[in-house]
């Protein structure tokens, strides 16, 4: 395990979002994962944290009657930094202390870029039910020296969102990995955001749906929306590519 740098703060829980007005406490935790860069050992910037804040509460507006606890992670590094991966490390730490907190709850792990790639790869904990990975940023696996891992994504429900038009994360390499990963977990799917970037900002609102549905249906046993449904019972490869186009949200509405 790499070694704390000295002053650096632990990976820790950002405030809580929601579950205050629950009607018998925290049922479930969803752990919002900022996007980070490949290599940086300098503190992280505060904007990654910022942008997450309204997915944050609108998944805790949705979760409310159920319980749900959202929280930004905070991290020791800006970086991945190679074989270190503190990014998922820290989601490791804080699905740790999410459980010393809220006791046996399910957890969902939601990144966006790096962070999506942090909540992949941390899935194997025990804890977690479900993993949403928003725009991921992953290595081409062709010139990384492993593939990305898979195997800890058995027995978990698994939705990765990705723009088609994104820069900065090659929505390819999000497609290769949901394509490994259905062969030995059947509940993965993959929504593909028709000519949108990395931000996802043409079709928020339908992202903001999807991410809804998906978390309160995983961490709560909830119904989810046909789409979602189509998508996880799909074969290969309709269930990987669902398009995700403009108005679409307005059918994951409660």
């Amino acid at each position: 395990m790499a070694q704390q740098a000295p002053g650096l703060p632990e990976a820790r829980l950002g405030p809580v979002v929601g579950a205050d007005g629950a009607r018998s406490g925290v049922g479930g935790v969803v752990l919002l994962l900022p996007d980070g860069a490949p290599l940086s050992k300098r503190r992280p910037s505060p904007l990654p944290y910022a942008s997450l804040r309204p997915l944050a509460r609108r998944l805790a507006r949705a979760g409310r009657d159920d319980g749900l606890a959202a929280h930004v992670v905070r991290y020791r590094f800006h970086g991945w930094n190679g074989t270190d991966a503190h990014l998922a490390e820290d989601a490791n730490r804080c699905v740790d202390e999410a459980v010393r907190r809220y006791g046996d709850v399910p957890v969902c792990l939601a990144g966006r870029g790096m962070g999506g790639r942090a909540a992949l790869h941390a899935a194997g904990h025990p804890a977690v039910a479900s993993v949403l990975a928003i725009a991921p940023w992953l290595p081409d696996d062709d010139r990384a020296p492993a593939p990305e891992p898979v195997k800890q994504l058995v027995g978990r429900q698994v939705l990765i969102v990705h723009g088609t038009t994104d820069r900065r994360a090659d929505p390819e390499l999000s497609l290769r990995l949901a394509e490994r990963a259905k062969k030995i977990n059947r509940t993965t799917c993959r929504f593909e955001v028709h000519s949108d970037g990395h931000a996802l900002r043409q079709h928020r609102a339908e992202v903001m749906a999807l991410a809804s549905d998906f978390v309160c249906g995983t961490l709560f046993s909830r119904r989810f929306s046909r789409p979602v449904v189509d998508a996880l019972a799909a074969p290969p490869p309709l269930g990987l590519r669902m398009p995700l186009a403009a108005g679409f949200g307005r059918t994951l509405e409660r």
